[in-house]
């Protein structure tokens, strides 16, 4: 017989898990206390990195099944999501999602809906490339420059310049400028020396 683990989190001290775990109650699911494991940690948190998720992989065996009110208690973003999914599906374990309407994730209508939710995902991401790129290009074509300020002044550079072809030492020169090497060695690269 399986049995029903429950993950609940929320992302600050104020808030409260019992509303998750009602909602759980509620959908049918029989939930025994000590087979709940709930957490106050970010969604922003890789779950791997998540000590009572870590504690919930440590308790569930094969033919257990783990229940979630909604996806984005088990990950950040889709993709995450899924490959949590995909490693539970692989220790033998279902992943029920009430916001899916109680369907098992690691079911064949499950998979199709993951790939569909990975698919709108990657979508969202591309537009957002898309959209950063050409603002990026509409600010150049107005001559805005981009990037970081650079460390050394146009005056500093040459210094710089003029001590290289000297020969002094990469290190010896980033010190006297209170900067990296890797700047000094930008710095000659573009020189092409």
């Amino acid at each position: 017989m399986s049995r029903i683990f429950v993950y609940v989190r929320v992302s600050k001290t104020c808030q409260d898990v019992e509303n998750q775990i009602k909602e759980i109650k509620s959908a049918g699911f029989a939930i025994e206390n000590h087979r709940i494991i709930s957490e106050i940690v970010s969604g922003s948190m890789p779950i791997e990195r998540r000590n009572g998720f870590k504690l919930l992989l440590n308790k569930m065996e094969k033919n257990d099944v783990l229940v979630v009110t909604k996806l984005d208690r088990l990950g950040r973003n889709a993709i995450d999501v899924s490959s949590t999914v995909s490693k539970l599906e692989s220790m033998g374990i279902k992943v029920y999602c009430l916001a899916l309407g109680g369907i098992d994730l690691t079911s064949a209508a499950g998979k199709m809906t993951m790939g569909v939710i990975n698919h709108v995902a990657q979508f969202e991401r591309d537009l957002l490339i898309e959209r950063t790129q050409s603002g990026l290009e509409r600010a150049k074509s107005n001559g805005k420059i981009l990037g970081r300020p650079g460390v050394l002044s146009e005056f500093q550079k040459r210094q710089a310049v003029n001590k290289i072809q000297e020969g002094k030492a990469i290190a010896a020169i980033a010190r006297d400028f209170n900067v990296s090497r890797q700047t000094i060695m930008r710095i000659r690269n573009k020189l092409c020396l």
